[in-house]
């Protein structure tokens, strides 16, 4: 017992009075249901009632917009509850001890049985069935009809809300959170108005209730004070009826209430002014309206017969308060025309503030990509673009740059496109909630779908629907979603376009980040003996040849021992990828220890090795030639591919940078080794000679 106390107290403790209020509130409206009151608490929890209405109605008509009460609908649904428990409560009461008198069921509902309706149960039942009529025929339907039309309208606007936004935001007149904001606030106002035409039907199913509780408790009473109390019919009808009016007036006046303060938040236009603000200053603001309004009510009074004190009375007030309005607005009105001239934003001078850098990766999609890269909606492109980043750090070896994504109206809904720098550099088309069905190459069959390519790759393939899934797996077909879609094509441009991505920043970031593991060695190299700029085009130079930069140990030891000697980039890249050789050479040949390569014919060699020597740095392939050497080695790399191995061409030292940057713009899966880089373990195969026929 001590230890369930002591887990209770441990609850309750980390819980606030907020907390508990909800559920103590509920757990009383139902106690009420179920459990006998005595008169004295139903006289409180009536209060309660009307206090909670008018708390309600105040509150609707003192907020500026309609979210800013966004609980009404549960407000309503818990009223609406409270207020059938108290009837339950006050027919057990009234069934039971009615025949006591009028002050059986308490002070309260004495009260509006006898001093409201004058202790007649006639009128009493008049005033009831006119309070009902308003409340479910005017107030509760016409708030309802507008709920429900505001609701389909909020529905209908958000796209052209969201293209609004949107082009704020690619205006630059808003920023990203400001825009998320705007969007949050939209969904929020659908879900609302959605919630207010479905909690308008809690109070029209109160109206038939109370109806229908009226009933039962005038016919039980009669019934009760007869047949167990020996009351005769008359003396039957007018106690128990009197209590059942008296129940049903104070559980309508607040349901009236409720429904009032329903129809203020539906109803109301504009988020600048509550109500009241707006009554007066929309209402009561024209003076010539208000005078106008004067004058007509004062001819009424002039006429014989009518009651001419309070017309002209009442005339007279209205054309004091228009006079008095008047009177106000000559005040303001110079004070308004003193203060209008201000200095427009359009002319405040440029600043430095106005030029804004471009983004080194960025993403923009169309407005049904959006849910894919929405922070408040946990986007699945999101996470993915973060594990892609976290991927080519680890793999390539320098963290790149963020990817920064924003929507964009003047692309297709479903498109999106990918900048490098401002520059595209790759588009395409995602759509949510379809799956990408790409065909490797050998399927068994068509899947239905809309036939495409894959973005990344170019390979065919068919956006087919979700449950198409399992159908397409068994043809062959790689299945993937519209986030894997954006998140592969991305990570593959990323991987093309890694030496653009290392740029001085770059740079030196990796240069901070290894003197904490490699002190003395980086502080002796950079910038003492070769120069910042100098290693980040080494190191740019493999990146665009594929070579991963992760064993930045051995590039710095292979540059610390020549960049003494010599300075020039190429050369330094060539002895780098020597030091690498074994890592390139494991890249292409990962379990194998024989290389099946691609070669030159001897006399094209000796050719080109002169055509190298003649020229230095600025060495050219005559163009019959260079047109037969692309021509062939398209053909012998299409010849490995077709045998699952890599297309690589083994060549002289002194050849391999002309021929890689020459070969590589028609062959872009091609890679040349020079025979230095190649480890003394590996086993050589020369599987197709390129330009035998020269």
């Amino acid at each position: 017992m001590a230890n369930a106390t002591l887990v209770l107290q441990n609850i309750f403790g980390r819980m606030g009075l907020q907390q508990l209020a909800g559920p103590v509130l509920i757990m009383l409206i139902l106690a009420m249901m179920v459990l006998p009151l005595p008169a004295f608490a139903l006289d409180l929890f009536f209060t309660f009632n009307i206090a909670i209405s008018v708390i309600v109605m105040l509150v609707a008509m003192n907020v500026m917009k309609p979210l800013e009460f966004s609980v009404f609908p549960t407000v309503l649904l818990i009223t609406t509850l409270l207020r059938l428990s108290l009837n339950v409560a006050s027919t057990r009461i009234v069934l039971l001890e009615g025949h006591t008198g009028p002050g059986a069921a308490g002070r309260v509902i004495e009260a509006f049985g006898h001093f409201l309706v004058g202790g007649n149960y006639a009128i009493g039942l008049i005033v009831f069935a006119i309070l009902v009529i308003i409340n479910f025929m005017v107030i509760t339907k016409g708030a309802g009809r507008v709920a429900e039309v505001s609701a389909r309208f909020t529905l209908d606007a958000m796209p052209g809300k969201q293209m609004a936004i949107d082009a704020d935001l690619n205006a630059g007149l808003i920023g990203e959170d400001e825009a998320r904001r705007r969007r949050t606030t939209i969904a929020e106002e659908a879900d609302f108005y959605g919630s207010m035409d479905g909690a308008s039907k809690f109070v029209r199913g109160d109206a038939v209730a109370g109806i229908i509780i009226m009933l039962i408790n005038v016919i039980g009473g009669l019934i009760v004070g007869v047949l167990q109390h020996n009351l005769d019919v008359a003396t039957a009808a007018k106690t128990y009826t009197l209590l059942t009016i008296g129940d049903g007036l104070v559980a309508q006046i607040p349901a009236l209430i409720i429904s009032i303060a329903a129809g203020m938040i539906v109803t109301r236009v504009g988020d600048r002014e509550d109500i009241s603000q707006q009554f007066m200053s929309q209402l009561f603001n024209n003076p010539k309206v208000i005078g106008l309004t004067a004058a007509i009510i004062g001819a009424l009074g002039l006429i014989p017969g009518m009651p001419n004190f309070v017309f002209l009375l009442l005339a007279a007030g209205l054309g004091a308060l228009a006079w008095e309005i008047d009177k106000r607005k000559r005040v303001v009105e110079p004070v308004a025309v003193t203060v209008a001239p201000s200095v427009a934003p359009e002319t405040q001078e440029a600043s430095w503030a106005d030029v804004v850098p471009l983004d080194v990766l960025g993403l923009e999609v169309g407005y049904r990509l959006i849910p894919l890269v929405d922070k408040s909606q946990d986007g699945e492109l999101l996470r993915r673009i973060r594990g892609i980043r976290k991927k080519f750090a680890q793999e390539v070896g320098f963290l790149v740059s963020p990817v920064h994504i924003r929507d964009n109206l003047e692309l297709k809904p479903n498109a999106y496109r990918i900048l490098l720098k401002g520059v595209e550099i790759g588009q395409g088309e995602a759509f949510p909630g379809n799956l990408l069905a790409i065909n490797p190459g050998r399927v068994a069959g068509q899947v239905a779908g809309t036939a495409t390519r894959d973005p990344a790759f170019g390979l065919p393939a068919v956006w087919i629907e979700s449950g198409l899934r399992e159908q397409a797996q068994a043809y062959g077909y790689t299945v993937v979603d519209a986030s894997t879609v954006v998140a592969t094509h991305l990570n593959h441009l990323i991987l093309s376009h890694a030496a653009e991505l290392l740029g001085r920043q770059e740079t030196q970031a990796l240069v901070d980040h290894l003197t904490k593991e490699l002190p003395k060695l980086v502080e002796d190299l950079v910038p003492k003996v070769l120069p910042l700029g100098v290693l980040q085009k080494v190191l740019q130079n493999l990146l665009e040849e594929s070579v991963h930069i992760r064993d930045m140990r051995t590039i710095v030891e292979s540059l610390a021992e020549h960049a003494p000697r010599m300075q020039d980039s190429e050369a330094l890249t060539a002895q780098v990828r020597i030091a690498l050789g074994r890592s390139i050479v494991q890249h292409l040949y990962p379990s194998s220890a024989e290389m099946q390569v691609m070669s030159l014919d001897p006399q094209l060699e000796r050719i080109l090795v002169q055509a190298v020597a003649g020229g230095g740095d600025n060495a050219s392939i005559e163009p019959g030639l260079a047109d037969t050497l692309v021509r062939e080695t398209i053909a012998a790399a299409q010849r490995q591919e077709e045998l699952g191995l890599p297309a690589v061409l083994l060549v002289p030292g002194n050849l391999r940078t002309l021929l890689s940057r020459f070969l590589r713009r028609g062959v872009s899966q091609l890679k040349v080794l020079a025979h230095s880089e190649v480890p003394e373990s590996k086993i050589i195969k020369v599987t197709s000679i390129i330009g035998g026929r020269v």
